[in-house]
Parts: structure tokens; C-alpha cells; sequence
């Protein structure tokens, strides 16, 4: 009987000690070193060696294998011979970098849909300090420039509630929508890559993103152990403005962390000419004015200060994840255009105007969890969700005389099925509960609360 217990033991450790095994090749079938290989839904992927082999435990149905200068290659592996697999890669000169914003996988040349990535390098060379005035050299997309402090992006000349701001595929929650002088609360200079929707692919969104979809990615919440980070350091002459930013991720077998941290101070900006010359109306004889102009150079009330953090911890399992993430994000801006002169009788009073500025604080609270499920329907299960308390108050003679809020609850849920007759899909649930809240001199829009509720299939 023991014999029997023993030889049962050993067969059962014998089938969790599955791998996958293969060799990753190129055109001339010459290896591939260094290839990044990994299954679907699961956060732990590995490495190719020198001679091109990998080997990944477990019941496998998809792989995702990425290397510098070949294409993306996804592998259904049903349709392979599994008994020596060797897997060819074509080379492009295209960097091929994985869309998060779509919920099933695939890269920018697989999916047919409209989607640009702003991505590594050039995320850094053309990063700015607003989301809007970052985006304005991609195709398409132009930015509605409020004074360098509160630009946001406007897409095929739709801009407002017609283009829904993410952060990690759930709504930013912040009031940028409600007016130009408004700033996103979402940070550029951590980011991993930012993903502008437009088409068919915001439909995942709801219906009210007809411009499109523009999803800041990063990784605060972490899906794999590795060690690595990145920081920068920057200085703008034409505004004296510093930066520092940072993010890393490290983690063990079983869990891993990230943290992140920005500062930003900048003054007001320079300009070629005087952006607001003053102007005293003399008329004269002959019909012409004469007048006194500036030779002030700055665009006055055009400064500004941010900082936030993250501090995000994943718990990692061999068939997936599950992760928290907390954010707090702070902004203090000059919103130029927007200062006060007391006038009476057609003659101010003083030569000192008021100058607003708008006080930004948000909190943000995220959830994210992804797990492959061993069933005879079931593939997948994918979760995010978020929970943002967001307040905007514009400051005016050190009192807040218009104040705004805005308190979001979301939830995604993506359940991916096992592939019926070549067809490969889910189903997707989608909850947010907001109430956004206006008080003060400038309180146009009145409080509100929004419930959604929305469920798709996607094929």
C-alpha cells in the first residue's frame, strides 16, 4: 500500500512538473537570445537563453514572445505541434509594445483598430507638464493650451466630456472635463506609455468618449517581482521649471512592490512679446490711438507646483495576481486669464490685480487582479477597480471662492472563455457610481450623481 501511496506521489509531481519547452528562432533559424516569453494571464514570464531555448511550467494555451528587433508573435498552441516546438520571429525595425486600454491582448500592428502608444523614448522626449500639451504631436490630436498649467488634449477637434481621460483603463475622475482652465490629475513623467482610443475600440468605454479614449498606463500595481526603475531629472530655461520623477518595481517569488514620486516647480513662462500689452486709448486728431505698452514678457499667473507618490504591492500566485495601489496627487497652479481688476466708474482702483489659482488634491484607491481559471468555459478572470475622492478649489484673495469635488467608484470585470470553434472572447461588466459637487461664485454646473451600468460581448 505504501508502494502504491509513493508511486501515486511521484506521478502527481511528475505532472506539476510540466513544461512547456521550445526554441525561439530567427529567419536564418539562427537562436534568438533574450527573448521575453509568457503565457496568458500569468504575471511571470522567462527568458530565452543563448542557444534560443525556454522552458514554462504549467497547462498553457497561448504565448506572448517579444524581442528587440523582431515582430510580436502570439502563439495558440492548439494548433501546434507541442514535441519540440520551434518558433521563427520575423524582424521589423517597428517597436511592437502590448496595448493595456483594449481588453483582449494585442499589440499596435496586430489590433485592425485605430490605437496609438506613445511609448518609451519618445514618452520622455516629448513629455510636458499637462497631459494635452504631451500628446499634441500624435496624429490627430491637438491640445486646447490654457497657459502651459491646464492643457488637455483634443482629438479630431472633439475635446470635453467627448474624450474620456483614463488612468490603467478606469475613468482619471478628476473635473478636467468641465472646463479648459480645469488640469488632468494624472501624472506624465511616471507613466510607463499613454494609449489614445479612437473608433470602434472606445466602445469599451461607453458611449459618451465619441472623440476617443486617451489611458495613461503605469505600474503601480505591479505584475511581476523583477527589479528594475528608471528616474529623471530635468530643467526648463523659458520657465525655470525643475522636475524630479522617479519609479521602481522589486518583489520576491510570491510578491512584489512598486513606488513612485514626482516634484515639479515651475514659474510664470516666458514669451516673445508681451502677451498683454496695456493699452490707454488716446485718440487722436487724425483717428489714431496713441497707447503705453508693456515690455513684460511673461504670461502672467502662469506657475505652478505638483508633487504625488504611489505605493503599490502585489500578491503573485502561479496562475496570477492580485494588487492594491494608493496615489496621492497635488497641484497648485496659476490659471492665467482669469485675475480680477476692481473697477469703478470705468477706472481701477489700483494698479495690483488678483491673480486666481487653483488648489488640486486627489486620492486615488486601486484594485487590479488577473487569474487564468482551469475550467471546461472558463479561461480567464480579469478585475480592476477604483475608488477616487478628488477636490478643486480656485483660490481668490486666500479664500476658495468656487470649490468643486468629485467622489468615483468603478469597476471593470473581464471573463474570457476557452476558445469555441476558433472563436475567442468574454464578457465584460462595467459599474461607476460619481458624484461631482460645485460651490462658490462660479459654480455653473449644478452637483450631480451618475450611476452606469453596462455589459458587453466581445468576440
Amino acid at each position: 500500500m505504501k508502494y502504491k501511496a509513493l508511486a501515486a506521489a511521484i506521478a502527481l509531481a511528475s505532472v506539476n512538473a510540466y513544461a512547456l519547452e521550445g526554441t525561439i528562432v530567427n529567419g536564418l533559424e539562427e537562436p534568438v537570445a533574450g527573448a521575453s516569453v509568457k503565457a496568458a494571464g500569468l504575471p511571470k514570464g522567462v527568458i530565452t537563453d543563448e542557444k534560443g531555448r525556454f522552458d514554462i511550467p504549467g497547462e498553457i494555451d497561448e504565448l506572448h514572445i517579444t524581442a528587440p528587433g523582431y515582430s510580436h508573435k502570439t502563439l495558440h498552441l492548439h494548433e501546434y505541434n507541442q514535441q519540440g516546438l520551434v518558433i521563427k520571429l520575423l524582424p521589423t525595425v517597428i517597436e511592437q509594445v502590448d496595448v493595456i486600454g483594449l481588453p483582449i491582448h494585442a499589440s499596435v500592428i496586430e489590433s485592425a483598430l485605430p490605437v496609438t502608444v506613445l511609448h518609451g523614448e519618445d514618452l520622455r522626449r516629448q513629455q510636458a507638464a499637462t497631459l494635452g500639451d504631451s500628446l499634441e504631436r500624435l496624429p490627430g490630436v491637438t491640445t486646447n493650451f490654457h497657459g502651459n498649467v491646464a492643457s488637455t488634449p483634443v482629438i479630431r477637434g472633439l475635446s470635453g466630456p467627448r474624450v474620456l481621460i483614463t488612468q490603467n483603463s478606469l475613468d482619471v475622475s478628476d473635473v478636467s472635463r468641465v472646463g479648459p482652465d480645469h488640469a488632468v490629475a494624472s501624472e506624465v513623467s511616471t507613466a510607463q506609455q499613454i494609449e489614445v482610443l479612437r473608433g470602434p475600440a472606445t466602445l469599451f468605454y461607453g458611449s459618451g468618449a465619441i472623440g476617443g479614449v486617451v489611458n495613461v498606463v503605469d505600474q503601480r500595481v505591479p505584475t511581476d517581482p523583477e527589479t528594475r526603475g528608471e528616474f529623471l531629472v530635468s530643467r526648463d530655461t523659458v520657465n525655470n521649471q525643475n522636475l524630479a520623477s522617479f519609479n521602481a518595481t522589486t518583489g520576491t517569488e510570491n510578491a512584489a512592490f512598486y513606488v513612485d514620486g514626482f516634484w515639479r516647480d515651475a514659474d510664470d513662462y516666458d514669451v516673445p512679446v508681451a502677451p498683454e500689452d496695456e493699452h490707454e486709448e488716446e485718440h487722436s486728431e487724425d483717428g489714431h490711438d496713441k497707447g503705453e505698452h508693456s515690455e513684460e514678457k511673461t504670461v502672467a499667473n502662469s506657475a505652478e507646483e505638483s508633487n504625488g507618490f504611489t505605493l503599490g504591492a502585489s500578491y503573485l500566485l502561479d496562475n496570477g495576481y492580485i494588487g492594491i495601489a494608493a496615489e496621492q496627487f497635488n497641484r497648485e497652479y496659476g490659471i492665467p486669464g482669469h485675475s480680477h481688476g476692481e473697477e469703478e466708474g470705468g477706472e481701477k482702483e489700483s494698479d495690483e490685480e488678483e491673480q486666481v489659482f487653483a488648489d488640486l488634491e486627489q486620492k486615488r484607491y486601486q484594485l487590479q487582479s488577473e487569474f487564468t481559471i482551469d475550467s471546461s468555459w472558463l479561461r480567464a478572470i480579469n478585475a480592476r477597480a477604483a475608488y477616487t475622492d478628488y477636490t478643486h478649489s480656485e483660490i481668490e484673495n486666500g479664500n476658495a471662492a468656487t470649490m468643486f469635488s468629485n467622489q468615483t467608484s468603478e469597476l471593470r470585470l473581464d471573463l474570457f472563455h476557452q476558445e469555441l470553434q476558433h472563436w475567442k472572447g468574454g464578457f465584460n461588466f462595467h459599474y461607476k457610481h460619481s458624484e461631482v459637487g460645485t460651490d462658490g461664485e462660479e459654480a455653473f454646473t449644478p452637483p450631480s450623481e451618475a450611476e452606469t451600468f453596462a455589459f458587453a460581448v466581445m468576440e
